[in-house]
């Protein structure tokens, strides 16, 4: 195993996620008090998921949608509603910044597979059949920068597996430089 798998990896995670949580505190700010604004509601959207070697952990992201809305795969999640401000922050991906909470806490990684529900059950069994969920899930991955949305599941797998063999620092900046063209496109779900 590489000295970068190794800790380079978590390293690299806890300082980037730090710089940026710190640099991005107004926005974060901004974007909280706009959610709690318009329905007086907490802005967090808190929500289980599979981790590292299947292991279950709290994701948070930024609340999109009423409270009490169901929590059901992106992909699904078109036919739900939307708040006024949800609309924006997930435009432009601001819905995601409260991740790298995650990653700071070490439940997430920057680059990795996107971490799943746990009602996805095919996803997590084809994970663990190639050895995917050996790595913690990331903010962003290969699957990701390649037309993750609407990808079946099985396709999904096959670029996570990819990476869990080329997990290196290069690899790592590559997939973070071709998520800036990612957040660029308008998202699936407004």
């Amino acid at each position: 195993m590489s000295l970068y798998r190794r800790g380079g990896k978590r390293l690299l995670d806890a300082v980037l996620a730090g710089a940026a949580l710190v640099l991005l505190s107004p926005l974060l700010a901004i974007t909280a008090a706009a959610i709690w604004l318009e329905d007086r509601h907490g802005p967090l959207f808190r929500q289980e998921r599979v981790g590292r070697h299947g292991r279950p952990f709290r994701l948070v992201k930024f609340r999109s949608m009423p409270v009490g809305t169901p929590s059901v795969p992106s992909d699904a999640a078109r036919q739900l509603r939307v708040t006024r401000v949800g609309r924006l922050i997930r435009r432009t991906n601001v819905d995601e910044l409260p991740q790298l909470w995650c990653v700071l806490r070490g439940d997430m990684s920057l680059v990795g597979p996107r971490p799943a529900l746990p009602s996805q059950r095919e996803l997590v069994a084809l994970r663990r059949a190639r050895g995917v969920e050996a790595l913690a899930p990331g903010l962003t991955g290969l699957a990701q920068v390649n037309a993750y949305d609407g990808m079946p599941e099985s396709e999904k797998v096959e670029w996570d597996a990819r990476y869990v063999t080329h997990v290196g620092l290069a690899a790592d900046l590559g997939i973070i430089s071709a998520t800036v063209g990612y957040l660029l496109r308008r998202p699936p779900v407004y």
